[in-house]
């Protein structure tokens, strides 16, 4: 389970929007429970593959370590990573697997068709290393 608190769901959608027609992308900061991750704050990031990307994203090293930081400076931990995806499912694609690495992480994904926000679908980075890795699907519960 992924519970999100609901103005940080909201303002994940809108930048999606923002992003379209573009992939956006950000850090979601948060701490671990029993029942999963509960995400309290989003950091948004600038799309390293460039303004124009409509299939992929990355977060470059700099601001991946200020995320960190900032994560660090409120108690919490990054909990995992959001994007878009401009005219396109909510489902993660081979290159979202290959290019996610924080194992036990939420990766969230907002599906965005002509400029507005669709379906938000969330997976856990499961495994135990590189070679096992997969994602699984989580519900997501915002509130609040």
């Amino acid at each position: 389970m992924l519970t999100i608190a609901e103005q940080v769901y909201r303002a994940m959608r809108a930048h999606a929007e923002e992003g379209y027609p573009g992939e956006c992308c950000g850090a979601l900061l948060g701490r671990h429970h029993a029942e999963g991750w509960r995400v309290t704050a989003a950091v948004r990031a600038r799309n390293a593959r460039g303004d124009g990307s409509r299939t992929a994203y990355e977060i470059a090293p700099q601001e991946l370590v200020a995320m960190e930081g900032e994560a660090r400076e409120r108690g919490l931990e990054i909990a995992g990573f959001y994007h878009s995806h401009p005219d396109h499912p909510p489902m993660w694609s081979a290159t979202d697997l290959a290019e996610a690495h924080w194992i036990g992480c939420c990766y969230v994904i907002t599906a965005v068709a002509e400029g507005h926000a669709g379906e938000t679908r969330a997976f856990l980075l499961a495994g135990t290393r590189e070679e096992d890795k997969r994602f699984e699907e989580e519900t997501i519960r915002a509130e609040g």
